[in-house]
């Protein structure tokens, strides 16, 4: 029985060496990175608040649906906002013009909170010819409260 069973060790140790080791040269691929927005001008609440994980949907004629989470990264409540976002792509020039620019409302968010918004403007691309999520680039401003 002994036998058996260093036999069966022994073999399992052999089924778990390292993998033989690919001398060939392979193409690194950096991750991608998560974007988040960043705040445009300097608000009181924005080093608390957070946009991510944008989506972008046709909503018809010439509409565009943003889909996207604001995230409140402090400890306190956080009454409704008004944000105005600009999106762009990772690769744009400061003076190309954005994908989309829109006004949002952001209801109250807890302590820690986070809260699904979307919004809907006017573009003139179609769906195919937008970016895909991880190549946007999103920049926002606090309009509300005024600090």
């Amino acid at each position: 029985m002994r036998i058996i069973v260093f036999s069966l060790l022994l073999t399992l140790a052999a089924c778990t060496s390292p993998p033989a080791t690919d001398t060939k040269q392979t193409k690194k691929t950096t991750p991608v990175e998560p974007t988040s927005a960043t705040p445009t001008k300097k608000h009181p609440l924005a080093k608390y608040i957070e946009l991510v994980g944008f989506r972008l949907s046709e909503a018809g004629g010439g509409k565009l649906k943003v889909k996207f989470v604001v995230v409140n990264h402090s400890e306190a409540d956080i009454g409704d906002l008004g944000v105005r976002v600009r999106l762009t792509t990772g690769s744009a020039k400061p003076d190309d013009d954005p994908i989309a620019t829109f006004d949002v409302k952001v209801p109250a968010l807890g302590p820690e909170e986070i809260q699904d918004v979307s919004a809907t403007t006017p573009s003139k691309l179609r769906i195919y010819e937008l970016p895909d999520w991880q190549f946007l680039k999103a920049e926002f401003e606090i309009l509300s409260p005024q600090p």
